[in-house]
């Protein structure tokens, strides 16, 4: 039986991954805030249901079936973001944690409802695609991370991290968000980004963003170099 609990575990392993993460107890334990015996018995369950396997290094990976339902919830995940914000009109950065609660509930018929009404193959609010991407992949896309730009350039956001819900909402007060532009002006010697936003009719904005969250956000380099 596939209960709530070995979803999240599932959908934690594909999402960290996802992230760049080596996925181990210790990983499980700090992304889905639980306690490290708590891990050990879930994934040992798992192990059983032929859910994941575990590897002489401790690396726990995802079985082809743990994969499919890992990939399923976060497709209907995707969805509820973006039927929260397409139709009831949700802030971009207020549906990721509603979205986690929904995402269990959803039947099979609701679902395809939803892909009817929304269709597929948009990204989501924070501009992620459904299909979780690695780092490679988006630097295959073009896209590099926002501390990894350089200076002198435009930008437009393309995703962020999504998990964090206090670092959105920074980042919405700031004017930093999905499709919006800046300029990377400085890299600051405190390893900080001086960085310009809301260029055009909705007048500019200079501020000093700091690695932590610069590491965040992926964006995709625009030829112009006027803002």
């Amino acid at each position: 039986m596939i209960t709530v609990s070995k979803e999240d575990y599932l959908k934690a392993i594909l999402e960290a991954e996802g992230e760049g993460e080596t996925v181990i107890s210790a990983t499980l334990a700090h992304w889905l805030k639980v306690s490290p015996p708590a891990v050990t018995m879930a994934v040992r369950r798992l192990k059983k249901d032929g859910l994941v396997r575990v590897n002489s290094d401790g690396r726990v990976r995802l079985n082809a079936a743990g994969l499919r339902i890992a990939r399923k919830l976060t497709e209907r995940h995707h969805l509820i973001e973006r039927m929260l914000t397409e139709i009831f009109g949700m802030e971009w950065y207020q549906v990721h944690d509603e979205a986690e609660r929904l995402e269990h509930a959803v039947s099979p018929a609701f679902e395809a409802r939803l892909v009817a009404k929304l269709g597929r193959g948009r990204p989501c609010p924070h501009g992620n695609l459904s299909e979780l991407e690695s780092p490679a992949s988006r630097r295959r896309r073009g896209l590099v991370l926002l501390s990894e730009a350089e200076p002198g350039q435009n930008y437009a956001v393309s995703g962020i991290y999504e998990r964090d819900r206090h670092l959105l909402e920074f980042l919405e007060a700031r004017g930093i968000r999905p499709g919006a532009r800046l300029s990377l002006l400085e890299r600051n010697y405190d390893k900080t980004l001086s960085i310009k936003t809301g260029a055009g009719k909705t007048g500019s904005r200079r501020m000093v963003l700091g690695r932590s969250a610069a590491e965040r956000i992926w964006v995709s380099h625009l030829r112009s170099r006027s803002a």
